[in-house]
């Protein structure tokens, strides 16, 4: 009875401290919160919370706040990432539906996650090594050049220059485009590679194999891309207004190195609880400039097979609802998507994890349902 009351304290601790930023103690606690129990009995809890090192005193006159532990404990008994508000989900069916195409919806979403949270928001581009076929256009720019123009079913659009002795008969070349269309669209870009590979070693593209390999190198050189593609990050002016520049100097250091940032939180992301979100609390990070930060963050992507066609019918949280954009399972565990990039929220320890994590599953999910909302329409 005394441990599960202990926690209670802390876990009163930890919401007070991300409420006011200062100290608490005791006597604020017994006033505000229904612990059952006499001040002096919470002083003792408290005591004894610092020795377990969830707390520390940062001033022997002052009240106690919450360690890493005590975060980590908070974050971990949370027993379910709670609804946005209603007004919340129609605000961010509002500001993202009005999007014209995947690059304006990933910088709306990184815009409105950092306004939702007043942290950093950091919403990444699907990455190609994750995405499958959706077409595939080549150009003749020059005599010795053609571009060839990838299109995902992420919505990521690719240019990549082929270079060639002669340009080739296009109605060979219109040819294998449309075979390429066909045959290979909703594969993985490796897989588009061997395809082409396949038809190169054909008697109707023979006069063409010079190209056709270029095109399957191009294309294993884009499988092969591990980036999340480019980086929307929003939120850091915000940021700075709440603290000194003293304190926020290894945060935009930090920031800065976008390649540790993007394996930070999409492995996050793809280690997420049961909720879809993942929360690393300072040194768990393993960034020296996020030492005194929490990053909070959340995989997007394509649907299950048996579920894309769901995409339309709930709300941005996972509530029922008639929006063209939402959760995209109306309730589904994460398990029933692929992750192929994140969305997340970068800010100090004592951030409101509750408001945050719900506002990036929220954007998160969005961000799926938009996927599957594209590539519907796209099939159509």
């Amino acid at each position: 009875m005394a441990q599960s009351r202990r926690m209670l304290v802390l876990r009163a601790v930890v919401e007070d401290y991300i409420r006011s930023q200062e100290p608490v103690g005791s006597t604020t606690l017994t006033r505000d919160h229904d612990l059952g129990v006499s001040s002096a009995t919470v002083r003792n809890d408290m005591a004894a919370l610092e020795d377990e090192g969830y707390l520390i005193q940062p001033h022997t006159s002052a009240g106690r706040i919450p360690t890493e532990k005590g975060y980590r404990y908070f974050v971990d008994r949370l027993a379910t990432v709670m609804p946005l508000s209603e007004a919340q989900r129609r605000g961010i069916n509002s500001f993202l539906s009005g999007s014209v195409n995947l690059q304006d919806t990933l910088q709306r979403a990184a815009r409105l996650l950092a306004q939702i949270t007043g942290q950093v928001a950091v919403v990444a581009a699907p990455s190609l090594s994750k995405s499958t076929l959706r077409h595939v256009e080549i150009v003749p720019v020059s005599i010795t050049t053609l571009l060839a123009v990838v299109i995902t079913d992420t919505g990521r659009v690719a240019q990549h220059i082929l270079n060639i002795v002669d340009l080739p008969d296009m109605t060979t070349l219109a040819h294998l485009v449309n075979e390429i269309n066909t045959q290979c669209a909703g594969v993985s870009l490796a897989q588009t590679a061997d395809c082409v590979r396949q038809m190169e070693s054909r008697s109707e593209y023979r006069s063409i194999s010079a190209l056709t390999e270029a095109l399957a190198r191009a294309l294993d050189g884009m499988a092969d891309d591990e980036r999340a593609g480019e980086l929307y990050m929003a939120g850091t002016s915000q940021l700075a207004h709440q603290h000194t520049v003293a304190d926020l100097a290894p945060l935009f250091d930090a920031l800065e190195e976008q390649v540790v940032l993007m394996k930070l939180m999409s492995s996050l992301s793809e280690t997420t609880q049961s909720d879809g979100v993942g929360v690393a609390i300072g040194s768990e990070t393993h960034t020296p400039g996020l030492l005194h930060a929490s990053v909070v963050t959340s995989g997007y992507g394509r649907t299950s097979a048996g579920n894309a066609g769901n995409a339309g019918s709930a709300d941005a949280d996972g509530h029922g609802g008639n929006d063209d954009y939402g959760n995209v399972d109306g309730g589904q565990t994460a398990a029933a998507s692929e992750p192929v990039a994140f969305v997340g929220s970068i800010g100090p320890t004592h951030m409101d994890y509750v408001t945050t994590m719900a506002a990036v599953r929220a954007v998160a999910r969005y961000l799926t349902a938009f996927l599957a909302h594209d590539e519907h329409h796209t099939n159509d």
